[in-house]
């Protein structure tokens, strides 16, 4: 008897607590949308935090290049991941800050080729370590990403994602086969992963699935790039240019056919409904 009652005051508080999130929501949401002036134009306060998340997201990548800028430039200059590889095994545990980093900035801006991030951290650590690196800044990358699309919406993802691919994702969301999209998308090489990263928080999938999905799906070829990478350091060099040409193959063929694999996981995940 004494456990019915503390079921049922248990399932009461939950009900209290879900009724007064749900008004703490609506409240915020009618304060988001009262009218402010601001030098004599007016502005719905939501509109307003959203410019100021904007000012500082740029100003957190503007801080973040110029701390990372001259690794960036070596990025594109002849010998230049021998030096990256160098400053950061001088680095010493440092090292580790340096390379996330880089993550970091090859995700959220996306100028950075994302297999020199890769190979120089197999080269560095390993593929086990260099992997876990690129993984952890793949994670906190698409987590800030998420928050950041979550807080400013749509249009400030339209300002940088072509509209196609927006277009795309709410079709494979009406589906409901979403998840496994997403997973395919990400484990598929030469996809614009980066791009998906900031379309994605647009649908209703939750963060902490999203993040599991694609993460998972990026594994494969973060340990194959980082393999291949430690391959040259070891003396595989044989092994590592195969794995190379292969990888490479791959991912050519993933730019070469991106708009019919969207197509086809459109057809497919509409057939299956």
């Amino acid at each position: 008897m004494g456990n019915h009652t503390e079921d049922h005051d248990s399932r009461f508080d939950t009900g209290k607590l879900k009724q007064k999130a749900a008004e703490r929501k609506q409240e915020l949401h009618e304060k988001a949308e009262q009218e402010v002036t601001v030098r004599g134009h007016k502005m719905e306060k939501g509109d307003i935090f959203k410019f100021v998340g904007l000012i500082g997201f740029f100003a957190i990548m503007v801080l973040i290049c110029v701390l990372l800028w001259p690794y960036v430039h070596d990025v594109f200059e002849p010998g230049g991941i021998d030096r990256i590889i160098n400053d950061v095994r001088g680095a010493g545990p440092v090292g580790f800050l340096i390379l996330l980093g880089l993550q970091f900035l090859q995700i959220v801006v996306a100028f950075i080729p994302g297999e020199v991030v890769q190979i120089a951290a197999g080269m560095l650590y390993g593929p086990w370590i260099g992997g876990l690196i690129i993984l952890t800044g793949c994670v906190i990358s698409s987590a800030f990403i998420f928050s950041l699309v979550h807080k400013l919406g749509a249009p400030f993802v339209q300002s940088m994602v072509p509209t196609q691919y927006l277009d795309k994702f709410r079709r494979f969301e009406l589906t409901g086969k979403l998840n496994i999209v997403v997973f395919i998308l990400f484990l598929i090489p030469g996809l614009p992963k980066d791009v998906f990263t900031y379309l994605v928080p647009l649908t209703d999938m939750r963060m902490r699935t999203f993040l599991v999905l694609s993460n998972i799906g990026r594994i494969p070829g973060i340990i194959v790039s980082t393999y291949a990478a430690d391959g040259l350091v070891d003396g595989r060099f044989m092994e590592s240019a195969i794995i190379f040409v292969v990888a490479g193959v791959i991912a050519v063929l993933g730019i070469v056919l991106r708009d019919p694999i969207m197509r086809f996981l459109e057809k497919h995940s509409k057939g299956n409904r």
